[in-house]
């Protein structure tokens, strides 16, 4: 099932995307889907990897908890990824970023596709996500200085049944009534959230059987 899983996702990345559909699903109000064309040199660009792999024979992906002590995002829950440097590709950023955050070896990590770019209005961040596949649980690595907790993720499970909520949270722009995704106590909830509900949506659109 690990293979024909991996392999249904990578053909279904190849289609066209829903982006901005699936992203406003999950956007907290107040906030920005796209550039405005004033801030189009101020951009900043970034990558994260969206890794899929198999747990007792259900399909995993792997997020941290955010360092509370980071400039951008303090304590939010998100994918491994980061910055991407000059002559860098972005799923180069992505591959690194995650080895610098959560000990995953780039060799490992077949990159199956890629998710729509997501420009996120508050930090005016643009952030590629590349999904990748590993056949087995990594062992993970967690880099204490960029987060303090490493989150298993049942997509699996949210595949079946995206499970959603609402909850107030207080925000760099003040407390918001944001929808998110519930997992052991914590909130997804953002930019995280907003590539999640893309690829439930895309799985949802393509009916594969788990």
């Amino acid at each position: 099932m690990n293979s024909d899983f991996s392999r249904h996702i990578e053909q279904i990345l190849k289609q066209e995307l829903p982006g901005a559909k699936s992203h406003v699903k999950l956007i907290p109000p107040g906030r920005e889907l796209h550039v405005k064309k004033n801030n189009e040199s101020l951009v900043r660009y970034s990558s994260v990897l969206f890794l899929l792999f198999p747990v007792n024979g259900e399909i995993y992906t792997c997020l941290t908890k955010r360092n509370p002590a980071m400039k951008t995002h303090p304590g939010q829950i998100s994918f491994p990824g980061g910055k991407i440097e000059k002559g860098e590709s972005p799923v180069t950023t992505a591959l690194r970023e995650a080895e610098e955050e959560v000990g995953i070896s780039p060799g490992k990590v077949k990159i199956l596709g890629r998710l729509s770019e997501l420009y996120i209005h508050v930090s005016n961040f643009s952030i590629s996500p590349f999904v990748g596949w590993v056949n087995k649980k990594p062992d993970f690595i967690l880099n204490k200085n960029e987060a303090e907790k490493l989150i298993l993720f049942p997509i699996q499970k949210f595949l079946k049944n995206p499970q959603l909520d609402h909850v107030e949270l207080e925000t760099v722009t003040g407390p918001l009534v944001v929808p998110y995704y519930p997992h052991d106590g914590e909130i997804v909830w953002g930019a995280t959230a907003m590539i999640m509900a893309e690829f439930f949506d895309l799985f949802a659109e393509n009916a594969i059987t788990l």
